[in-house]
């Protein structure tokens, strides 16, 4: 013998994907840089900074990547890397001061300072609100065909049994039939 499922097992499995997707939208409205774990101060390596510095030549790679023979911005950051290296400077260091010389264009990936977060956390909070939303679209339409309501459809009218009208009714189709 099967059970049928009661509106009291579908309303609790409704409630739980309601929480399950509220809890999906709360950890996705975790902004990005709230997850990265920041990284201590450490000399860097040549390789670790020619990747985290764009070439300025136009071409839109890394300094390390640059594949430009004799590159006129490529090489010469290259060398300025190593000096800054050599002096012993920590990856912090340089890449504040390379910052400091070309602006913030010359960072391969953007900084979580400033208006920099909104591009960060804008996409997080939209698809957390997004799912906000259908949760909550879901759990009405479910609770609402749960009730027994059903959609009414506008436009349909109410049927009457009332005399009067149907007689005005008639009245009126058989105006409209002589007219024409």
């Amino acid at each position: 013998m099967t059970e049928q499922p009661t509106a009291t097992g579908d309303r609790h499995r409704v409630r739980s994907l309601a929480s399950a997707a509220l809890l999906l939208a709360a950890l996705l409205a975790l902004p990005a840089p709230m997850l990265v774990v920041p990284a201590r101060a450490e000399i860097a390596t040549q390789y670790q900074l020619e990747t985290d510095l764009t070439c300025q030549c136009g071409c839109g790679l890394t300094v390390h990547s640059c594949n430009h023979l004799n590159c006129g911005s490529g090489i010469p950051l290259k060398k300025e890397i190593a000096e800054h290296i050599a002096a012993g400077e920590t990856r912090e260091q340089i890449l504040a001061h390379f910052q400091t010389k070309y602006g913030e264009k010359i960072l391969s990936s953007p900084t979580t300072t400033g208006f920099n977060i909104a591009a960060w956390t804008v996409p997080f909070v939209a698809i957390a609100l997004g799912g906000l939303l259908i949760g909550v679209v879901l759990v009405r339409w479910r609770r609402s065909t749960d009730a027994g309501e059903t959609p009414s459809r506008t436009g349909d009218p109410a049927p009457s049994d009332d005399p009067a009208l149907r007689a005005r009714l008639e009245r009126e189709l058989d105006d409209l039939e002589r007219r024409s």
